[in-house]
């Protein structure tokens, strides 16, 4: 429906047949957070609304899985690699710029930590006499009646996970820079 000044609710000139203005389609605020580096052309609204909606939900279904690791499937693996594809995909929507001011902590760190963790789980139990990746476990009594239980399995978890989401964010990180150099060559 059009106004008393010959515009429509769009913006457009309907006098002049044009309808919608020319960049309709392109976002007017970013979704992500580093998306400022990209020109408007070489950015999709639907993928940046897709990754803003789908990244926080994959890294919940990343951690479910680690939890559940133990008795179900999933583990450390699946759960760091669930994860790496979150980033995967801020990766294909924006780039490394997004990669860089989504993840604070360097991959290497994380790659180092879940290593560490990993070994440390593994060589503990033979400190007490046991093979190494002995399985430990502890129960703890909560002050309102319930208990839970712990198992070095999800330290070692953690740690599985930590080191293939440091792995997956370096290759990402390296992938970027080949790729921003490939440009500047052109």
């Amino acid at each position: 429906m059009a106004s008393n000044s010959g515009h429509d609710i769009a913006g457009g000139d309907v006098a002049g047949g044009d309808v919608w203005p020319e960049d309709s389609d392109t976002p007017r605020q970013p979704w992500l957070l580093a998306v400022e580096d990209h020109p408007p052309l070489r950015r999709s609204l639907l993928l940046e609304v897709t990754a803003r909606a789908v990244f926080p939900t994959v890294l919940l279904l990343s951690v479910q899985l680690l939890f559940a690791g133990h008795h179900h499937l999933g583990g450390g693996f699946a759960g760091g690699l669930v994860a790496g594809l979150a980033f995967v995909l801020r990766y294909v929507v924006a780039g490394s710029a997004e990669l860089s001011a989504a993840v604070r902590v360097r991959p290497l760190a994380l790659t180092g930590a879940g290593l560490a963790l990993t070994t440390v789980v593994a060589l503990l139990p033979v400190a007490f006499g046991a093979p190494v990746l002995a399985s430990g476990s502890l129960t703890l009594h909560l002050p309102w009646d319930s208990e839970v239980g712990l198992s070095s399995n999800l330290a070692l978890d953690v740690g599985v996970y930590l080191l293939v989401l440091g792995a997956v964010l370096d290759l990402l990180r390296t992938l970027g820079a080949g790729v921003h150099a490939g440009e500047g060559e052109d």
